[in-house]
């Protein structure tokens, strides 16, 4: 990934004597991803901050100190990391330098994080809650303790949690601490009670300690849980338990586990280190250089346990060494990859902490798994997709063409296909079609259809004999098909229902032949259940170039007709398919009152590239809501 783009808003105000009105104050603002990478950007656009404004002379800026440097990165990097995790949305950040005025005593840095998931409330405690209890874990525990004054404003579209520091006389901070400190795990306490409320820790309260360590597991399993990319997965894992658990921690990913069930991270010609993430990050390289050379060997009979392994001094040089254990990620008895984790200045690590990371590292391994998982479905329906559509479309003597192609579901087969092929001396067809159903199904009917109609229209069948035939081979088809599934469930003993009926594979086409000549091209379309084509000549007139008709694969022995019309130059014939005509935006439909009519009339004298994405666009700004059905336009031009 590359670096953040950082679009920064920069105000400030000259020196000024005693007595002066303030000016405007010193303010920056930037935009960041909702993903892991956020607070590490979101620590270097502070400090960056704050160093431009002293440089700068800042008035406000002569109060900056080391202290209050860490305490705004500290507090940023929490917040920005809250929002990250609990809404997932993109992040807007703002701080401001703000002078002293009216007898306030100090100047103070304001900071504002922002999402866009005003609906997902702050969590808490359940029940009726005092004024001022933090969110759940440390992250506003620590803004109140850091910051002067802090809230949580909610307006349409984001929330918005804001701080103010004090720039001068910075207030003394007693043992704040991390999730899961340095100190902390020191003095061996509880994982569990590092991730509760801090108010609550002294108590040592038995309920408060099972529901510290759950809802920590309960947040990494929401987040893990969405992500279909294992590399993401991997990366997500190392943002939750760094600094919360660990000082650092790798991720190695068995590339060949499909069966493998080998155990030694890093040893198989198949394995890669996926993620390190270290505390300090310009650790991170030499720790992922030394790791990459000399990773930890696992025992083959490990489960899922952990393990220690040999610190990495190397790459840690002027750290205190450590201890560091590794986690066999493991899902249906198959080995993923490792976890690996280290916190330096332990002896070892607490019973409770290498209990808690071993729950984390099977909601880990399943992620992955999940990932993977979906990642294999998605190469396989792509693949399908791409069989299912021409791999690219036929040139024709005289005509113009133009195409857009969206599946709802990006990842898979959609139920809409189109088709431009030529089909003997001298002539080309064209199809576009709407297939019941989505996915699988839908791919059936497709994979059915398209090579018939080649085949049927190579062997020389006019436009109408080749809808008459295709709507024979569909019947025939599905009839089979439910014949094979009444087998099956008679064979079951009688369980079950027949999943297809004698009438379940039916689509809507438009069918067309091309024939062109000296002047023009004459076109002869039958249109079987599906919207109508439109003809629009250079005038701007626009009629309908053919006649509605019975689908395909319903009624046996129906019989179709075509119709015969010639394209001259400047004509433009557009096909579409219901995902255009039928786009709502609450009750109404793109198609009513002659809506897709009236948007081509407006076409007139563009290409048939342009009109293709005209009536897209137009087609998509329609309604806010995105699109809930598959689109194909098909445009033909006569030159």
């Amino acid at each position: 990934m590359g670096s953040i783009p950082m679009q920064r808003e920069t105000a400030f105000r000259p020196s000024v004597t005693s007595g002066h009105l303030p000016g405007p104050p010193a303010v920056v603002r930037t935009s960041l991803p909702g993903n892991p990478l956020a607070p590490a950007a979101a620590r270097r656009f502070v400090r960056a901050a704050l160093a431009d404004w002293t440089e700068l002379g800042v008035p406000a800026a002569a109060g900056i100190s080391d202290r209050l440097a860490d305490d705004s990165v500290l507090l940023v990097s929490e917040l920005v990391t809250n929002a990250v995790v609990h809404a997932g949305t993109a992040v807007e950040l703002l701080c401001r330098l703000d002078e002293s005025v009216d007898g306030e005593s100090t100047d103070t840095l304001v900071i504002e994080v922002s999402d866009h998931h005003p609906n997902r409330a702050v969590r808490g405690e359940q029940g009726p809650q005092p004024h001022g209890t933090p969110e759940y874990g440390r992250g506003l525990h620590l803004v109140a303790t850091l910051s002067d004054s802090w809230g949580i404003t909610y307006r349409t579209g984001t929330k918005t949690v804001w701080a103010r520091l004090p720039v001068d006389g910075v207030q003394a901070v007693q043992e704040i601490e991390s999730y899961a400190s340095e100190q902390a795990l020191q003095r061996g306490l509880r994982a569990a009670e590092i991730l509760a409320p801090l108010p609550k820790r002294a108590t040592h309260d038995t309920d408060w300690i099972n529901r510290g360590a759950l809802s920590f597991l309960a947040e990494a399993s929401d987040l893990l849980a969405g992500q279909f990319d294992e590399d993401l997965v991997a990366a997500l894992a190392g943002q939750l338990l760094v600094p919360r658990l660990a000082d650092w921690c790798a991720v190695w990913l068995d590339d060949a586990s499909e069966g493998s069930g080998r155990g030694a991270a890093g040893g198989g010609s198949g394995e890669r280190l996926a993620r390190v993430w270290h505390t300090s990050e310009h650790r991170i390289e030499d720790l992922r250089r030394v790791l990459e050379k000399d990773p930890p060997q696992l025992p083959h009979a490990l489960g899922m346990g952990a393990y220690p392994v040999p610190w990495p001094g190397e790459a840690l040089a002027g750290e205190n060494s450590g201890a560091a254990l590794a986690y066999r990620l493991t899902a249906g008895g198959r080995s993923l990859g490792t976890l690996v984790i280290g916190r330096a200045g332990l002896v070892r690590f607490p019973d409770e902490v290498t209990g808690l990371i071993e729950d984390f590292s099977r909601r880990v391994a399943l992620a992955i798994s999940a990932a993977r998982r979906f990642q294999r479905q998605a190469t396989i329906s792509q693949v399908l997709q791409r069989g299912l559509l021409p791999s690219r479309i036929a040139e024709i003597p005289g005509v113009e063409s133009g195409v857009v192609y969206e599946p709802r579901d990006k990842g898979g087969p959609g139920g809409d296909f189109y088709d431009v092929f030529q089909a003997g001396e001298g002539r080309w067809c064209f199809a576009l079609g709407d297939v019941q159903g989505k996915g699988p199904e839908a791919a059936v009917v497709i994979g059915l259809a398209r090579p018939w109609l080649r085949l049927l229209a190579r062997e020389g069948y006019q436009v109408a004999e080749v809808l008459d035939r295709l709507n024979q081979l569909l019947l025939d088809d599905a009839a089979e098909a439910a014949a094979a599934a009444a087998a099956v469930v008679a064979a079951a003993g009688g369980q079950g229902v027949p999943s297809e009926g004698p009438t379940s594979r039916f689509l809507s086409l438009l069918y067309g032949e091309l024939v062109p000549f000296d002047g023009g091209v004459r076109c002869t379309v039958a249109c079987a259940g599906h919207p109508l084509p439109l003809l629009l000549s250079p005038e701007g007139d626009v009629r309908a170039a053919a006649g509605p008709q019975m689908l395909l694969g319903v009624v046996d022995d129906e019989t179709y007709t075509s119709e015969s019309f010639e394209l001259r130059t400047g004509d433009t014939l557009l096909c579409v398919t219901d995902g255009v005509t039928e786009r709502r935006q609450g009750r109404l439909q793109f198609d009513d009152g002659d809506g897709l009519a009236e948007a081509l009339a407006g076409c007139a004298g563009l290409d048939a590239g342009l009109v293709a994405e005209r009536i897209r666009r137009l087609v998509h700004e329609f309604s806010e809501r995105p699109p809930d059905d598959d689109m194909a336009l098909l445009v033909l031009q006569a030159r």
